[in-house]
């Protein structure tokens, strides 16, 4: 009864200690990410250049978007380490938050292909919708688009009558409100559609921006400089797509080691969601010759502000 007893204790230490060790590796690696972002955003609040330039207002579109993706994310993280639970009615809109921009993510990368299209073949006579002071006109709707399909995903599914959004408590989790087989289904559809979409756009403003740079003789580093982003978008899409590797990873892990299914599940999210959507900005971010420098300078000025404050 005593050997029991230790090892019933050993396993709930060890499990403790597993989940001290994943939200030290999570939280400091979102401590950075805000951080960044917040320095990017406070760039593009205070210079002009950036407001009056549609790439860079979707740039700090797709910042604004992954921030609450991050957010969100990690929210439902913290809630499923700490096995907190609450009524429905205020876990279905941190899911909602979660599955619409991420399903964003992929669209925004779209419509930041076809404005450098726009920009390199329509320099003078850009559309109306392209120009900087309507560009909300293309993000609009792509708000609208992806949380229309999460609204949807939500409603096909056959919710259990017993369960009261109010008063019934629970632990906040995808499965929760889309384990339905036809919402998976439904998931996957949307997700295949969206990414085979999307790349085919990329594709199609790449090869098009290749064929105009061969044609021009003058200007070809403007056109040379939206080829590498619209290749780097969509090397951003393939940092998206790592989120499908999921079952294939797990199978893997499940085969050749012996850990834990929350163990797996941790590695998976970390490696092929958390990891990519702080890649994606940075990689953006400091290419950009513009963003870096001034991102050099804040640094540079905060290194000195530390600097003085210690001195003190």
């Amino acid at each position: 009864m005593q050997n029991l007893t230790e090892r019933s204790v050993n396993a709930t230490s060890s499990k403790r200690f597993s989940v001290i060790i994943k939200v030290c590796v999570v939280i400091p690696l979102f401590c950075v990410f805000l951080c960044f972002i917040a320095v990017m955003l406070q760039i593009f609040a205070s210079h002009r250049q950036f407001l009056d330039t549609s790439r860079y207002i979707l740039f700090a579109h797709m910042l604004i978007n992954d921030t609450l993706q991050f957010l969100s994310s990690v929210l439902l993280f913290l809630f499923v380490m700490g096995q907190v639970k609450f009524p429905l009615l205020f876990c279905v809109p941190v899911i909602f938050v979660c599955t619409g921009t991420y399903q964003n993510t992929t669209l925004i990368l779209a419509a930041m292909s076809l404005e450098r299209y726009v920009a390199i073949f329509y320099p003078l006579q850009r559309p109306a919708s392209w120009r900087s002071d309507r560009i909300w006109n293309i993000i609009l709707p792509l708000w609208i688009i992806s949380f229309i399909f999460a609204i949807i995903e939500f409603s096909i599914g056959t919710h259990n009558r017993a369960v009261d959004v109010l008063s019934t408590n629970m632990i906040c989790t995808t499965a929760v409100i889309n384990s339905f087989p036809i919402q998976e289904l439904y998931r996957l559809a949307v997700y295949v559609l969206f990414f085979a979409v999307v790349g085919v756009i990329i594709l199609f403003t790449y090869v098009r921006i290749v064929m105009e740079t061969r044609k021009l003789r003058q200007d070809r580093a403007s056109v040379s400089k939206a080829m590498h982003t619209v290749l780097l978008h969509g090397f951003q899409l393939l940092l998206c797509l790592l989120a499908f590797t999921q079952p294939i990873s797990e199978s893997l892990i499940a085969l050749h080691t012996n850990w834990p299914a929350e163990d797996v599940a941790f590695f998976n999210y970390f490696c092929f969601i958390l990891i990519p959507r702080f890649l994606s900005p940075l990689i953006y971010g400091f290419r950009d010759q513009s963003l870096r420098k001034h991102i050099g300078k804040k640094l540079l000025c905060c290194s000195k502000k530390d600097k003085t404050i210690f001195k003190y």
